[in-house]
């Protein structure tokens, strides 16, 4: 076995791994990245990129529905081909393994394929070699889906996030198990090129992260779309026969679907990766960090490996972080009051900080504000599609936003400004204060804070 001493090395090349190591490259470190797929990781192979490719041509079709009334879905024949093929063959540069890896290369990197595991503080195995890192080791190894104890399910088999992104037709019919995020996404997707789709969510209530009122809305969407909504249905047992897939639920009922999609949440990868030997409990469900992602001597955690948040955007805030950390660098250490988070649907659901139902819990003294989109003046103007709503929540000792929910059309660009508000700690009086442009989706937020006025 051969042992290469280095400066750094990154156990996963996903979006945080992949900037981390980059950045450390830059900065004159000799730098070892460990990656056994795709450099990259999921998002930009079968996440956030091609997903959202796939559900702005089913938002086109819907849209063109909307437009004309008269229509009827006999008059769109979607097909869900030409965005295959766009995924497959008009990718950019951006998100090609080989050009990735070229351009970590030219910053001076190594790229090594393979599983890596911990072998003690600063070692990290691969194969038939150790590679001995004298500043430290970054894991950034992301997630898999989460596969439930359902008898018969790993006979019929199922699909994931990957199977869903890479098929190059709609099924005829889809069982979708889970009510969150990536569940919804692309059943709302399915049924808008052709598919005939059943949602099956365990608790009581659609996105169960999210405020209710928000799950409530998309339910209502999925709905008009045709989608068959199970709420407070758990599964017992997946059987396949006669090319379709059979789904008894607790309640005696059944559903059946040409295929099923698994989406009932994500775990981090942490089992696989020896953290025993740097005394760590390889039975934790996550990577623990602290505030600078430093998860034990020399070693730093970062993305869903954390288990704080499983998005993108929270991988590489992560990693630059760890990075500065690393570097010594300096600067703030990480805050996480105002993570923001967006389910593509239609409507969109945008959310930041904290819910309703978590702020009490955290014994804050809440006041709550809400607006309805379709009663906004843009969202008179929109039209079909206008279902949505904002709500705000509001430390009312303090007088600033520790929550909110947009969602609506483009309510996760909507979003933005109350991120910026729930970061920053701006006051309840100064959003009452703010002029907002007319008509925009935007100022339903004005309409939000007048309600939580009249709640005073």
């Amino acid at each position: 076995m051969a042992e290469h001493e280095v400066d750094v090395v990154v156990i996963g090349m996903g979006p945080g791994g992949e900037e981390a190591a980059g950045r450390l490259a830059e900065a004159g470190k000799s730098v070892v990245a460990v990656e056994a797929e795709l450099v990259g990781g999921e998002c930009p192979y079968w996440g956030c990129v091609p997903s959202k490719m796939m559900i702005r041509g089913s938002t086109l079709i819907a849209e063109t529905r909307r437009a004309d009334p008269y229509a009827g879905s006999s008059s769109i024949r979607p097909d869900l081909g030409p965005v295959a093929r766009r995924i497959r063959e008009e990718a950019t540069d951006d998100w090609d393994d080989t050009v990735a890896v070229k351009r970590f290369e030219g910053k001076g990197g190594r790229l090594v394929r393979g599983r890596a595991r911990l072998d003690g503080p600063g070692r990290v195995a691969v194969g038939d070699d150790t590679f001995v890192a004298s500043t430290g080791v970054v894991v950034a190894t992301g997630s898999a889906p989460v596969v439930p104890p359902i008898e018969g399910l790993a006979e019929a088999g199922h699909w994931t996030n990957r199977e869903a992104i890479s098929a190059k037709t709609a099924p005829e019919s889809l069982v979708v198990l889970g009510g969150g995020a990536i569940g919804l996404e692309l059943a709302q997707m399915f049924a808008r090129y052709g598919s005939s789709v059943t949602v099956v969510e365990a608790l009581d209530r659609l996105l169960p992260p999210e405020e209710p009122e928000a799950g409530e809305v998309v339910a209502e969407a999925l709905q008009e779309d045709g989608i068959d909504v199970r709420v407070g249905a758990k599964a017992v047992h997946v059987g396949r026969a006669d090319d379709s897939v059979e789904v008894r639920l607790e309640d005696g009922t059944t559903v059946r679907g040409a295929e099923l999609l698994l989406s009932v949440g994500r775990r981090a990868r942490v089992a696989e990766l020896g953290v025993d030997t740097v005394g760590l409990d390889p039975d934790a469900k996550a990577l623990e960090v602290d505030e600078w992602m430093r998860a034990g001597e020399r070693l730093w955690g970062i993305g869903d490996v954390t288990g704080i948040g499983m998005f993108t955007h929270l991988a590489m805030y992560q990693a630059d972080i760890a990075v500065r950390d690393i570097l010594g660098q300096g600067g703030p250490a990480a805050d996480y009051r105002g993570l923001a988070r967006v389910t593509f649907t239609d409507p969109e659901v945008g959310s930041v900080g904290l819910t309703e139902r978590a702020a009490r819990d955290q014994g804050i003294r809440v006041r709550t504000g809400t607006s309805q989109v379709s009663r906004s003046a843009r969202g008179w103007i929109h039209g079909p599609g206008n279902a949505g709503l904002i709500k705000l929540v509001v430390d009312d000792d303090a007088g600033v936003l520790v929550g909110a929910t947009s969602a609506g059309p483009w309510g996760g660009e909507v979003l933005s400004m109350l991120t910026l508000a729930v970061h920053a700690r701006v006051s309840v009086d100064e959003l009452r204060s703010m002029i907002y442009a007319y008509p925009t989706f935007h100022r339903g937020v004005q309409d939000a804070v007048h309600d939580l006025d009249g709640k005073g």
